[in-house]
């Protein structure tokens, strides 16, 4: 595959976290600013965010979590040459799960939506995880 097909999954899934952290970014100091949220209620990294900014403060932090799998192993997939089809088709399912559990997140943020969103990527993220560790260490 080409470099292009097996990284844009990887850009689009940073270009998603980069949008909610200067979305956060922009609300949060929005609060501080018109005094909705005063610094010392926050220093300490106190829950006092208004509900909208504390979801998309949760939707930003998740894409730091999971998703750090994903990238390493596109990274290693991609240096070992082997990232072929399938890997690039369930990275894009890995990357649209992660799609759909942030908007949920930034939106109604309904548990019972969202979870099942985070657990298809999961679920896909594992598999290829034990797809790349399979062919390595089988030398396929």
């Amino acid at each position: 595959m080409s470099s292009q097909a097996v990284l844009l999954p990887l850009f689009v899934e940073v270009i998603v976290c980069f949008v909610l952290l200067f979305w956060m970014a922009y609300l949060r100091t929005r609060a501080i600013r018109v005094g909705e949220v005063k610094m010392r209620d926050i220093a300490l990294r106190e829950p006092s965010w208004p509900p909208q900014i504390a979801q998309i403060s949760n939707a930003y932090h998740n894409q730091l979590e999971l998703p750090v799998l994903f990238y390493v192993l596109t990274i290693l997939a991609w240096i070992t040459h082997h990232a072929d089809l399938l890997f690039v088709v369930l990275a894009w399912i890995f990357v649209a799960s992660r799609l759909v559990h942030a908007y949920i997140h930034v939106t109604d943020n309904k548990v019972n939506r969202r979870g099942p969103a985070f657990g298809l990527g999961a679920l896909v993220l594992t598999i290829m995880w034990v797809i790349f560790i399979i062919r390595i260490l089988l030398g396929i």
